[in-house]
């Protein structure tokens, strides 16, 4: 079982940038893909990005693509999700999550293990 702590969330005005982390503890990091997804208000939950084991493979939302990185440091157990250029439209309570499966996904209902998120607000 794996624990996980999102940080890093703000009020950021548009344009700007921000970097959430997701510390993980518990059972070994680098044996988990790892994923962000995020819940806008009033909207559902929704895919954001995703990560593999080793880190050699990402995959990204198309709202996101080009302007959001996801990365992770083994060696500090936390994975990262960086946030260029962004919009009142990324305004969410952004989630870390954790699956014991080796491939990446998008499904949400696939990651076993979630952390309580952390909120991002970009006025309009």
């Amino acid at each position: 079982q794996v624990q996980l702590v999102e940080s890093g969330g703000a009020l950021v005005q548009a344009g700007r940038s921000l970097r959430l982390s997701c510390a993980a503890s518990g059972r070994i990091f680098s044996t988990y893909v790892m994923g962000w997804f995020r819940q806008p208000p009033g909207k559902e939950r929704e895919f954001v990005a995703s990560i593999t084991r080793s880190g050699g493979a990402t995959g990204y939302a198309d709202s996101v693509k080009e302007r959001f990185t996801i990365s992770r440091d083994s060696a500090k157990n936390t994975v990262y999700l960086q946030m260029n250029s962004l919009t009142p439209e990324d305004t969410a309570v952004y989630y870390c999550a954790a699956r014991e499966s080796p491939s990446i996904t998008s499904e949400m209902s696939l990651y076993d293990y979630w952390g309580q998120g952390t909120q991002v607000t970009v006025p309009s």
